[in-house]
């Protein structure tokens, strides 16, 4: 029978690393998965630290331009704040 999977949002830093070893130790396989909004992070280093600390796969996502059309343009379609000002 073949283990229950797990999809962890995965950002490469020390708390989901540690979810990762903490779940596979409860038995799970444990898919990595760190979505591509443009940050400009090394993600395939990200991909690749998933599996170094155990994860059975590990993915990226490309959501740069979800992430664009349904959060930045309606935010910046109300005039949204950032840092006390709108420019």
């Amino acid at each position: 029978m073949s283990k229950e999977k797990i999809v962890l949002a995965y950002s490469g830093g020390l708390d989901t690393s540690v979810a990762i070893a903490w779940l596979k130790n409860k038995d799970y396989d444990v898919i990595a998965c760190c979505i591509d909004v443009g940050e400009g992070k090394d993600l395939e280093a990200i991909k690749g630290k998933g599996l170094q600390v155990g994860a059975w796969k590990s993915v990226v996502i490309d959501a740069k331009r979800d992430f664009a059309e349904q959060f930045v343009l309606p935010a910046l379609q109300a005039h949204a704040m950032y840092e006390q000002s709108t420019h």
